[in-house]
């Protein structure tokens, strides 16, 4: 039986980050954290991260696709958050993103790490980048990270 299984050290991977502007309070804690996992546990030098800086959610999954359609990076990660409002609208955006940055995931072979917060008040989203003691934007690193070296040593095979 053959059993792949990743280490975190990913030497010569490129990553896209894709982050929102609104809410950036929050987006840049989770950014740093995630680009601090990245060069700190994964190895990845500073010029192997792109960070691409969006104005919202909604324009994550077309930036995303463009970045996908390229092949040059062997993952993505995508920090945002969504804060449930008085209406309905976090909905619509979430299941977007959420169906969109699926399919382009899987169309061009090419993981995609949610680091998106979706939260229903800012004392949730607060727990959730850090201030406390989870950061999701690290945590989205780490995922990339083992991904990367899984579908690497898939390909070997």
């Amino acid at each position: 039986m053959k059993v792949i299984q990743s280490k975190l050290i990913t030497k010569k991977s490129k990553i896209a980050i894709i982050t929102t502007r609104f809410n950036e309070f929050i987006n840049d804690k989770l950014l740093k954290s995630c680009i601090q996992t990245l060069r700190r546990i994964g190895n990845v030098e500073s010029n192997d991260i792109t960070t691409v800086k969006v104005p919202g959610a909604y324009e994550i999954s077309i930036t995303a696709e463009i970045i996908a359609y390229k092949k040059t990076y062997h993952a993505i990660i995508v920090l945002g958050t969504i804060i449930k409002g008085h209406t309905r609208h976090n909905k619509f955006i979430e299941n977007s993103l959420t169906y969109g940055l699926s399919k382009i995931s899987i169309n061009h072979h090419v993981p995609i790490i949610t680091g998106i917060l979706m939260t229903s008040n800012i004392n949730e989203t607060l727990e959730r980048c850090g201030i406390k003691i989870n950061n999701k934007g690290s945590e989205a690193a780490l995922s990339a990270l083992e991904i990367i070296n899984v579908l690497k040593e898939i390909n070997k095979i």
